[in-house]
């Protein structure tokens, strides 16, 4: 399937299953139908009497305890993948099968019987569901694009300043006003109301949710990295494909090292490793990834990405990404990807450090905390450091929105607030917020749709569920350990890794944006912001835009960022917007 833009990108992508609920006599691809429910794209799995139909993104990394626990094997009939190990599973246990799940998933159950729908994500949102009503059908499916042909093109404002505050849109909205997005750890139950049978019921329930529950203070830090390692040990050795070599992601910095160090430890055939550089007249860290490749003695790949390549990535990244996201590594990551699957299937990454483990970014906000309780103690001085801390357009937001725009979601509350305020530590609400919207909608959404879209499988170990628990089980100490940062994950992996890498300060892979503006891509940027078709021109106010491509009074060296921000978006808009 070709969708072609009003500035003439031609993206390929292949379009995905999607469900509908309703009249569904007119619809195309249709694989399996019964009179209330159709599935497109898909052939579903069956609960052995056929009661539950069930479509879906799963992988499960228990699937072994789930067959032995529940005696499949025993059946005449058992389930042989995991889509048909839920269908078994939910005919047994109904949504307390949700309690029995560990991995990555995102499905529809259609309950024949009772003409139920029931939607579900697994915990920490590594696969995505979205849903929206078009006349009198209900459509559901795991990436946005595939709901294209059932929705309207009028933008959600909220989410908008949302994204340009965050360069992702968090919580259940979409840039798409009349589509929702499932949030993670949760179920839906959608019915017809028997008063009422044209309308529709909703029943959301929230079976998993993450919150601070510190464990033994008095337990040393060695005893907690202890405990980290044996869990990863578990949790990687569960992410390890059988049979085969495992690829892993390596930037050189504490959490990519650390799953390609246990990868190796763990795994029987090969482990490939594969880095990226943008020319070594920029800053990057192919010293450290180089040790710890060789350290590990992995099979080693680099890549080497200019503007050029960057440039003319974006509209695919784009359009695979599904959710806009605007940061530099979107599409270094979709390159990267599709050249690991030249030697892999499966791909390992390190996401997930930073939020569970109490990452650099931790320490502005906790220095902003501690000086505004002595000065005042008014909580929204804590959102407006969160929403700064992202160093994207929060600041720019009254300039940058045309006036009635701004009106018009100014004053509308923010998905952070109710974290924001909550009882926890202040180091571990900053993780909460890092887990429930960073890590959900847009590592992993960035991690995940773009592996896939390379023929990937993307695992990401430090974001599984039990990490995420554990994490927030250790004291905040033994994460920001004084000025050293994951001190519990340092500790844990030290004999594993060169203590080069241990004692090495973060850094983060920062791509050249405003290097690449000032030197190669203005002229394009231009063109594409400033045009009369922009399809950003009814919301933004071009004239910033045009200072910014003049570098007028760019004192923080930010503009190359902001910008990147702005053509993501506006790329992202037009690739899906033409349907």
């Amino acid at each position: 399937m070709f969708w072609k833009s009003r500035s003439h990108f031609s993206v390929k992508v292949t379009p995905g299953w999607y469900l509908a609920w309703g009249c569904t006599e007119d619809l195309s691809d249709i694989i399996w139908r019964d009179d209330k429910v159709a599935i497109a794209r898909f052939q579903p799995a069956f609960s052995r009497t056929g009661r539950f139909v069930v479509a879906g993104d799963i992988w499960f990394s228990n699937r072994t305890e789930l067959m032995r626990g529940f005696d499949f094997n025993r059946q005449d009939a058992y389930p042989k993948t995991d889509i048909e190990i839920l269908a078994c599973l939910w005919e047994i246990k109904g949504i307390e099968a949700l309690n029995f799940l560990e991995g990555m998933f995102a499905f529809a159950v259609w309950d024949r019987e009772r003409e139920e729908l029931w939607l579900g994500r697994d915990r920490v949102g590594s696969r995505t569901l979205y849903y929206t009503t078009s006349g009198s059908i209900c459509f559901v499916a795991p990436q946005l694009r595939n709901l294209a042909s059932f929705r309207s093109n009028e933008l959600d404002l909220v989410a908008l300043r949302d994204y340009l505050c965050c360069g992702f849109v968090p919580g259940e909205q979409t840039l798409w006003r009349d589509v929702r997005e499932l949030r993670p750890g949760t179920v839906l139950c959608l019915s017809n109301d028997l008063n009422e049978p044209q309308r529709r019921r909703e029943r959301r329930e929230v079976y998993w949710e993450v919150r601070e529950e510190i464990g033994e203070r008095e337990k040393c830090l060695e005893w907690y990295g202890g405990r980290v390692r044996s869990l990863l040990e578990q949790v990687v050795g569960e992410c390890l494909p059988q049979g085969e070599p495992v690829g892993a992601f390596l930037s050189g910095g504490i959490d990519s090292s650390c799953i390609v160090a246990l990868a190796a430890k763990l795994h029987d055939y090969p482990v490939h490793t594969y880095s990226i550089h943008c020319g070594l007249e920029y800053p990057h860290e192919l010293e450290f990834a180089n040790l710890v490749a060789k350290h590990c003695g992995t099979e080693h790949h680099i890549l080497e990405l200019n503007s050029d390549t960057i440039w003319q990535g974006l509209p695919s990244a784009m359009a695979d990404l599904d959710d806009p996201i605007g940061e530099g590594l979107t599409v270094p990551n979709l390159l990267l990807g599709r050249a690991a699957k030249a030697s892999v299937n499966v791909i390992l990454n390190g996401e997930g450090g930073d939020p569970c483990f109490a990452g650099p970014k931790n320490k502005p906000m906790l220095l902003n905390s501690l000086y505004a309780s002595v000065v005042n103690e008014d909580k929204s001085d804590d959102l407006v450091a969160y929403l700064t801390s992202f160093k994207k357009l929060y600041l720019d937001l009254p300039q940058v929105l045309k006036p009635e725009v701004w009106t018009a979601v100014k004053d509308e509350p923010s998905v952070f607030s109710t974290l924001l305020n909550s009882e926890a530590s202040y180091l571990n609400r900053l993780m909460l917020l890092n887990i429930q919207y960073k890590g959900a909608d847009y590592i992993l959404t960035k991690v995940n749709n773009l592996t896939q879209a390379a023929g990937l499988e993307g695992r990401s170990p430090l974001f599984d569920r039990r990490v995420v628990e554990l994490s927030l089980q250790i004291p905040p100490e033994y994460k920001l350990f004084g000025a050293e940062e994951k001190a519990v994950l340092k500790q844990a992996v030290a004999d594993l890794l060169p203590e080069a890498i241990i004692k090495r300060p973060k850094s983060g892979m920062v791509m050249p944006m405003q290097q690449w503006f000032r030197k190669d891509w203005n002229r394009k940027a231009r063109g594409l912001l400033l045009g009369k078709n922009a399809a950003i021109a009814p919301y933004l106010n071009q004239s910033i835009i045009r200072d910014w491509l003049n570098y007028r009074g760019d004192a923080w060296g930010r503009y190359g960022y902001k910008l990147w921000l702005l053509v993501s978006l506006e790329i992202w808009l037009q690739v899906n917007s033409d349907r």
